[in-house]
């Protein structure tokens, strides 16, 4: 018989990876404060923006509010690009999910310059966003974040970013 470990079962991955997505988001207060939420299947994350009277910038036109559309777009950049460079990390059990608290978070990207293209108001429902990350590098990385609501095809705001990477905890 080979000394092979037996693979983990899926509900302790999902509990880990869960754990870690959890952590994460929950490090930064102004994620809970804008209510952004994220749905994980694997590696990829969509970012949830449940709708809240308080985003509405023009009662009026019944619009969201621009810099809670910038917001939610750089949050997404931000914890994707984190989620990816976590991942290797947690998966090979590096990172110790457990001693993740407000003293051991893993270090954030930070924002060089962002820039935001709103292409339609954002109407007073959820919003989505999913980010692609063009490249990572140990120093630098590029992101491009696209949101929506009702239809996916029909996005009401893209952006790119470039952020500073943190430094390896190596």
């Amino acid at each position: 018989m080979s000394g092979r470990p037996k693979p983990e079962t899926v509900q302790v991955i999902k509990k880990r990876r869960d754990g870690a997505l959890n952590a994460l988001v929950g490090g930064v207060p102004y994620i809970k404060f804008l209510g952004i939420e994220f749905d994980r299947r694997g590696d990829e994350l969509t970012a949830i923006l449940p709708f809240s009277e308080k985003l509405i910038g023009n009662p009026i036109i019944k619009a969201i509010h621009g810099g809670a559309t910038a917001s939610f777009l750089e949050v997404t950049s931000i914890i994707t690009l984190s989620w990816s460079y976590l991942w290797e990390d947690l998966e090979s059990g590096a990172l110790d999910v457990d001693k993740m608290d407000s003293e051991h978070m893993p270090r954030l990207p930070k924002t060089i310059d962002f820039t935001v293209d709103y292409l339609r108001s954002g109407l007073p429902r959820d919003a989505y966003a999913r980010a692609t990350i063009n490249r990572s590098g140990r120093r630098y990385a590029s992101v491009h974040v696209e949101a929506w609501q009702d239809n996916r095809a029909k996005l009401f705001a893209q952006a790119t970013g470039h952020f500073l990477m943190p430094h390896s905890r190596g």
